[in-house]
């Protein structure tokens, strides 16, 4: 059974160490945080000349990595090896480098700590040498989170701080870095230094000064702006983000407020339009069913039909279709202007 990675991190937080670990998939986050744990962690300064061995998948074999793993530490209790990049040991993919990692699996030296990074990709875990590293290592599973599972995820990332976010703030954030963990924790480890670590709450404020998005001109308040059909702070946004195109570059503005009616098209469409039924429907925060709900009064399913019609007619002016030379900043101020009336 995979291992939460939380979990693993916890234990090696309380100095529990095990013989072998193997950690796997989609999303390098806690890949990383796990292995650059142990690299900085597991060893003093002092002993890692001669017990630590860092090395990448490309660069090895399986038979050297597990000669390394079977010597014994020197002035040391234990030593460390790291497989980097362990998806390009072309002996993982093979039966013979396969056989001689779970012969090893059968006896790890208790001394060692070996550590496979095996990044953006999944071993086939119907395969019964999954199966075997699944039982016989610390086996981690690191999964890509859907969009929708990123705020959560973020608030989680922060409880281990004894700080918090508002949702506003986190859809900031999310909205300037994107949904990449690696990325998100960066922004937010620079906000709890300059706090010296203390508990707090993230605003929109904190985001605006730190990460640089403003807590007022931002597409999640210009999506805001639509949906409740605000036609002067939409347009102030509208205007602000064509002065500053570099910024606020057309093709993510037009995805991402696409995307929104796009889902509006399915609250249309669906039969329960209650919180929690919208909320499982979308695989949203419940904070943001209220927009939804105020989006389907505002907007009759045959407008929201027009408005997917004309975003995919700007998404062509964007590309030179029928354009007539008309700026990206004219395109987005034609395209709010046919929305709100």
């Amino acid at each position: 059974m995979a291992v939460e990675a939380t979990k693993v991190l916890r234990d090696l937080r309380k100095g529990m160490y095990h013989p072998v670990y193997f950690l796997q998939g989609t999303e390098s986050f806690y890949i990383d945080k796990i292995s650059n744990y142990i690299e900085e962690s597991a060893l003093e300064e002092s002993q890692k000349g001669f017990n630590q061995v860092v090395s990448y998948g490309k660069d090895i074999d399986m038979s050297a990595v597990l000669g390394n793993a079977k010597r014994f530490p020197m002035m040391s209790d234990r030593q460390v090896v790291i497989i980097k990049e362990a998806q390009d040991l072309k002996d993982l993919n093979n039966e013979g480098g396969q056989k001689m990692l779970l012969n090893y699996l059968e006896n790890p030296l208790e001394s060692t700590v070996l550590v496979f990074c095996y990044k953006n990709k999944e071993l086939d875990k119907r395969k019964k040498f999954v199966k075997e590293l699944e039982k016989k290592t610390v086996f981690v599973h690191s999964k890509k989170l859907y969009d929708n599972q990123v705020p959560a995820w973020t608030s989680q990332y922060l409880n281990d701080y004894n700080s918090k976010i508002t949702y506003k703030a986190s859809a900031m954030l999310i909205e300037a870095v994107g949904t990449n963990l690696s990325k998100i924790s960066n922004e937010l480890d620079k906000i709890l230094l300059n706090f010296k670590n203390q508990s707090l709450e993230i605003t929109a404020n904190h985001i605006e000064e730190y990460v640089g998005v403003s807590k007022d001109f931002n597409i999640f308040e210009l999506q805001k702006a639509l949906v409740y059909k605000d036609v002067l702070r939409a347009n102030k946004i509208t205007l602000h983000f064509s002065k500053n195109p570099k910024e606020y570059p057309l093709i993510p503005t037009l995805a991402l407020l696409y995307g929104f009616f796009t889902k509006l098209l399915l609250v249309h469409h669906s039969k329960d339009r209650s919180e929690k039924g919208i909320a499982m429907l979308l695989k949203v925060n419940s904070f943001f069913v209220k927009d939804y709900r105020e989006g389907i009064k505002n907007y009759p399913l045959v407008k929201v039909m027009e408005v997917i019609r004309l975003f995919r007619e700007a998404d062509g002016k964007s590309k030179g279709i029928n354009a007539g030379g008309i700026s990206e900043g004219d395109i987005l101020k034609e395209l709010v202007f046919k929305i709100l009336h």
